[in-house]
């Protein structure tokens, strides 16, 4: 393990710490209340009123997964310190977006400044601790998915990707390419947000067409991923009319509307 990578595994595990003292005691509001038929039964929502206890693995994900909370920040600060621990772990969501949209439902960012400063921390070190991982539990994308949809935003995480150059920085960068490029091609973000999508992806995009050639090239991309990120940078038809567009994987896209899908 780097020293790089030692330094961010202690910031996140630092992190989760945090998490667990400063949301001690946390319950659900006595009141709350959840459809028997689709989440669990009173035993269960009993659970969520005792504080400090260890939720059962489906319990946990049932619970997260739910948007139709009374109190969703009561929940969430309850279920918090869990949670975190379950996504740094290698908790894998069957949606990342839905984990991320979870902290959004929560309004985290309107808590009390302890609480916030925990929640943004937590984050922080995790999205860093990933970065820095050649091998990280959860992979980039879906990280920089969490992270960006519990936040609303992309342009902190993509500037400290920015400050990270080399290896494993952009060993990730080129995965993140080949997982999203098609997606972004089509102009479209490769989840489905829960709000600003369109501000996003232009956003992702822009990063990408800016900072990712000279960085896959240093890192050996083919040319063939090299020559989708030049074609992130034209707009409309110049895209579709352009030499090197190959039309994969479907025919070749219609003039008014672009790629087919």
């Amino acid at each position: 393990m780097s020293p790089g990578q030692t330094g961010a595994r202690l910031r996140l595990d630092a992190a989760l710490d945090h998490l667990s003292v400063i949301f001690a005691g946390m319950t659900a509001r006595p009141d709350e209340y959840n459809c028997e038929c689709h989440w669990g039964g009173p035993e269960e929502l009993a659970q969520l009123r005792t504080p400090d206890t260890e939720l059962e693995p489906d319990l946990l994900r049932r619970t997260w997964q739910a948007t139709d909370w009374t109190d969703h920040g009561a929940v969430l600060r309850r279920i918090l310190p869990q949670f975190a621990r379950a996504l740094a772990g290698g908790l894998d969501p069957a949606w990342p977006s839905d984990a991320g949209r979870s902290f959004a439902l929560g309004r985290w960012q309107e808590w009390p400044d302890a609480q916030a400063g925990a929640v943004r921390e937590f984050l922080h070190a995790w999205w860093a601790c990933t970065l820095a991982d050649p091998r990280p539990v959860v992979p980039v994308h879906d990280v920089l998915t969490v992270v960006t949809e519990a936040s609303a935003t992309i342009g902190p995480w993509l500037a400290v990707w920015e400050t990270l150059t080399g290896f494993p920085a952009d060993g990730h960068l080129a995965g993140l390419v080949a997982e999203w490029e098609w997606e972004l091609i089509g102009d479209q973000l490769p989840w489905h947000a829960w709000d600003h999508e369109e501000e996003i992806r232009d956003e992702l995009t822009a990063w990408l067409v800016r900072h990712a050639p000279a960085r896959l090239r240093a890192h050996g991309a083919p040319e063939e991923l090299l020559n989708r990120i030049r074609l992130l940078g034209l707009a409309g038809a110049d895209r579709w009319e352009d030499p090197g567009w190959d039309g994969r994987p479907c025919d070749p896209p219609d003039r008014e509307t672009g790629p087919g899908r």
